[in-house]
């Protein structure tokens, strides 16, 4: 169809498949509305409104392996903060999408049939087996136009809407008249590559239906399925698995005070495993210290390891105290299938000559719970600090209205 305005003489030329009944010009701002004798005659003229990027009526985007074209803008307010943009899209067929934008957040709806009537303002209402919750209800007044309507645009209506994010029901009550739209939100990059440009409304706020970044009881449900995965594959791995105890021995200090106490070699058959080091020595208000080298007999790897035994104890101030222990524990993990020895360095404090033994022992295979746990714990935080940010998003989306 072909526009020529009579007020700034400018020509708006667009394919348009409804029966215009109202046009704005993109250029000035004027509005026409046909009359009795279906003539378009001058009805109002809009402020030429710069309203945070908007796309403008011709302008193309594909939805749905379909492009669609922008042939009506209207920008509309509820309060003297609060407008937002909403775009009726049309494509060779004669099918419709609107695309409504407010804050940076988009929505994209169609018309659809809904025979109960909202005008009563339910808290809540049913469709497609999703429970939605009252949103809001305004009368928004329109600041813009421009483009092609088939309605009259200057009507008063009351905007009802209901949301399940991602997903709204909208409704727009005329009197007794009710259109209804069903719409989901869409994300900033679906629309950059719809219209595509990375010229966009800036966002500035939390969405209508805009969801959180985490569905949180699919989270947990993802979660908890891991966890039965890793509790069941562990069990697998370790169910054969029996602990190997390669040695079990008590070195004099006396005896090797310049060599190294060197074990028998012994041979760990299956997967990696760590091996378990237990050091006891009767330090008495004294320390005592092993280093420990375990030897790959094939390749003469060699892993280090070392461990100081303390026990302190007294009395202060009528107040007895102690600090440390006579036994203490190391692991030297991922220790592998193989032939191997150990090669263990004795020391203690010269002063101390109660001492005169260390006992050692080393096991390997041992199954161990302690990685798992820490990652049920890693979930389990990670679910709980999701589930108050998703609380909090959800206080902020309800208090932006």
């Amino acid at each position: 169809m072909d526009f020529p305005c009579f007020h700034c003489n400018t020509e708006t030329k667009l394919d348009v498949k409804i029966d215009v009944s109202f046009f704005a010009c993109p250029s000035c701002g004027t509005l026409y509305s046909k009359n009795e004798n279906n003539d378009f005659t001058y009805r109002d003229r809009f402020k030429k409104e710069i309203y945070n990027n908007a796309f403008s009526v011709g302008q193309k985007a594909e939805f749905k392996n379909e492009t669609y074209t922008i042939i009506g803008l209207l920008i509309k307010r509820f309060d003297a903060v609060t407008r937002w943009a909403e775009y009726v899209l049309q494509n060779d067929k004669g099918e419709f999408f609107y695309l409504s934008e407010s804050s940076g957040n988009f929505i994209l709806l169609e018309q659809i049939e809904f025979e109960k009537k909202v005008g009563n303002h339910p808290l809540e209402i049913d469709y497609l087996d999703k429970t939605f919750e009252r949103y809001d209800y305004t009368y928004p007044k329109l600041d813009y136009a421009s483009g092609y309507f088939d309605y009259d645009i200057l009507n008063k209506i009351e905007l009802i809407e209901y949301i399940n994010p991602p997903y709204i029901v909208s409704f727009e009550k005329f009197g007794q008249e009710q259109t209804a739209f069903y719409g989901k939100h869409i994300s900033r990059g679906a629309i950059k590559s719809a219209f595509k440009t990375s010229a966009i409304p800036s966002k500035s706020e939390i969405g209508m239906v805009q969801p959180f970044l985490f569905d949180v009881r699919k989270l947990v449900i993802i979660f908890c399925s891991f966890a039965i995965l890793i509790l069941l594959t562990h069990w697998f791995l370790n169910k054969d698995r029996r602990e190997q105890e390669v040695l079990n021995t008590s070195i004099p200090f006396e005896s090797y005070t310049t060599k190294e106490f060197v074990s028998p070699s012994f041979e760990l058959k299956g997967s990696s495993a760590p091996l378990q080091i237990s050091v006891y020595s009767n330090v008495n208000n004294s320390w005592a210290n092993v280093q420990v080298a375990l030897v790959n007999e094939k390749t003469n790897e060699e892993v280090y390891a070392s461990k100081d035994i303390e026990y302190y104890h007294g009395n202060t101030d009528g107040e007895s105290w102690s600090e440390g222990s006579t036994s203490e524990n190391f692991n030297i993990c991922g220790v592998a299938e193989g032939k191997y020895h150990l090669s263990i360095t004795p020391s203690k404090a010269p002063e101390d000559l109660s001492n005169s033994l260390l006992v050692v022992s080393a096991t390997w295979n041992k199954p161990s719970m302690r990685n798992i746990f820490m990652t049920f714990i890693f979930m389990t935080v990670f679910v709980v600090i999701i589930f108050y940010l998703s609380k909090y998003f959800e206080e902020k989306r309800w208090g932006n209205y």
